[in-house]
């Protein structure tokens, strides 16, 4: 049996950031156009955002594992890889999360009267088991980095907003854009890792099909352009120049992806990006917070 710390290396932590920082986003830019916020709506968001991510991880980890995926991985703690619990734990554990999900997202929407995103929510489910799950999973298509963009991006962002003041603004746009891009660059630096055993196993992600030098090169590109676009909104908040600051630990991987040719030492990339995603939602929170106090 695997044991508790297991299970919590198998959720993978450091991938976090990917549902944290587009709830934080979200809610700010929600404070930008009325100046309050439903802080239990706020959790609700977090919580949902949160176990649809353990999901996906579980999720997987038991349809990579079962594959055969994950027998020569290097990174993260595989359970069912490395067969330290029975595949259907691994699969009810992402059920399980799922499910969670699905009941706090539904109060959300009960609270919020945000009726439109009960269909979205059902939609992200069946998006999260389908990225490795099924009989022809979309993640092992190179599709994978566009679910992560519109679901950890757009969907968790806006969604947060409309649950909040049951509108959208331009800012939570661009906040949307951008998480949703360092999102796709974490999926990018860990797939890069992964290139040599994804194609002997036939997972053909993006990374595989733009060749490693020029995912490399997508990885620093998804970076600086998600750090450049919340600039369109300085006009509604002139201290969203803040967000500039977020170059300095963007620095550090940028540089680990482009020079670091031992693969297996990318995993660092991983907690870095999640880093740069958490300083980006602060510094957009918080310009947008200056500006309503002011």
């Amino acid at each position: 049996m695997a044991t508790l710390s297991q299970w919590v290396s198998g959720a993978r932590l450091r991938t976090l950031p990917i549902v944290i920082a587009p709830v934080v986003i979200g809610t700010a830019a929600a404070l930008g156009e009325t100046g309050t916020i439903h802080w239990f709506r706020f959790i609700l968001a977090l919580l949902v955002g949160l176990l649809l991510q353990v999901g996906v991880n579980y999720s997987n980890d038991y349809s990579d594992g079962i594959r055969g995926t994950d027998d020569e991985r290097v990174g993260p703690l595989r359970l069912t890889g490395s067969k330290l619990t029975e595949p259907k734990n691994v699969r009810n554990a992402a059920f399980g999360c799922f499910g969670l999900a699905a009941v706090f997202g539904l109060i959300l929407v009960i609270l919020s009267s945000a009726w439109p995103l009960l269909l979205v929510g059902v939609a992200a489910i069946f998006a999260a088991w389908g990225y490795t799950g099924g009989k022809n999973p979309y993640g092992y298509r190179g599709l994978g980095d566009i679910y992560v963009f519109i679901f950890f991006g757009l969907v968790a962002t806006l969604g947060t907003t409309f649950t909040q003041i049951n509108q959208l603004t331009m800012a939570s746009l661009w906040g949307a854009t951008g998480t949703g891009l360092i999102g796709c660059a974490l999926l990018m630096a860990n797939n890069v890792r992964d290139i040599p055993t994804d194609k002997e196993v036939g997972k053909i992600t993006l990374a595989v099909r733009l060749g490693e030098h020029n995912a490399r090169l997508s990885y620093v590109l998804m970076l600086a352009i998600a750090i450049l676009l919340p600039l369109l909104a300085t006009g509604d908040f002139p201290w969203m120049w803040l967000i500039l600051v977020t170059f300095i630990p963007a620095v550090a991987p940028s540089l680990l992806m482009l020079r670091e040719q031992r693969l297996p030492k990318l995993v660092l990339v991983l907690k870095q990006t999640g880093i740069v995603n958490m300083v980006y939602a602060v510094l957009f929170a918080l310009a947008i917070a200056i500006e309503v106090l002011a």
